[in-house]
């Protein structure tokens, strides 16, 4: 299957926007949600999903924050990047354990605490993440904006690293690994009930939908991902769009006839 370049605008001159599934009325490909897709969609709620690391960024956000800590001196440069490359390694063949990760990411943080914590952040986005960010994947954002969707970012990095980013890409919704804090309000490295990884993202998207008297039924969403461990949600998306896939995702998409997209 062929991939799509995002155009440098999000409409064409013409006036057609880019649009991420397929028309409406036709079915969707093979392993997406074929069955809701058959039922009259333009009655739902439009949804766009999407992942952040690799897909709307070209970088992993949470990697590159334990890079920037080094930088910082906050913690042991050759441990640290042992361990995080060890994870992220893990991460990228779908086995990390997430909770020991959170443990180890949140460390520095944990340290320093909230203020000299929240003032590093804000040098990162300058530094690193605005950097980072291009024009094809606001404008990919701007088009479902300006469709009237509803945006919804939803990652496996943690809410610490990944709202100010969320809040660059103009999206209020953020669906992200959950830190949980304690009576003093003191992160403790645990997470805050299911994290956002794998399966997790489904439960978390299904949670988000429940909270405002939704279900899978009454919505249509597209699903951008770089990533094969988003299989889960891909397969639950009326339209699932392999976004800068990895090898895996790209062969699988081809199979499903699902739609790729190569932003970056």
């Amino acid at each position: 299957m062929k991939s799509e370049k995002v155009m440098a605008t999000a409409a064409s001159s013409t006036g057609t926007q880019f649009s991420a599934g397929p028309p409406h009325g036709k079915l969707a490909p093979s392993g997406g949600s074929a069955v809701r897709e058959a039922t009259s969609v333009g009655a739902r709620k439009k949804i766009a999903l999407f992942d952040l690391d690799h897909t709307l960024i070209p970088i992993d956000s949470d990697y590159e924050w334990g890079e920037f800590t080094i930088a910082l001196g906050w913690c042991d440069a050759s441990e640290f990047k042992r361990r995080n490359a060890e994870f992220f390694a893990h991460y990228r063949a779908g086995t990390l354990d997430i909770h020991d990760y959170v443990r180890f990411a949140t460390q520095a943080i944990r340290e320093q605490g909230a203020i000299k914590s929240i003032a590093a952040h804000a040098r990162f986005m300058a530094d690193v993440v605005q950097r980072a960010i291009k024009n094809q994947a606001l404008e990919l954002v701007q088009s479902h904006r300006q469709a009237g969707d509803e945006l919804v970012i939803v990652t496996a990095t943690n809410e610490f690293v990944t709202r100010p980013i969320a809040e660059a890409f103009g999206v209020k919704e953020l669906i992200a690994v959950e830190l949980e804090r304690d009576a003093l309000g003191n992160l403790t490295g645990e997470i805050k009930g299911t994290p956002s990884a794998r399966e997790g993202k489904v439960i978390r998207v299904e949670q988000w939908l429940a909270e405002r008297q939704l279900g899978w039924d009454d919505v249509e969403t597209t699903f951008y991902t770089d990533s094969l461990n988003d299989l889960a949600l891909l397969e639950k998306a009326t339209h699932p769009v392999a976004t800068n896939p990895d090898e895996r995702l790209r062969a699988l998409a081809a199979l499903r006839g699902w739609r790729i997209l190569d932003l970056f």
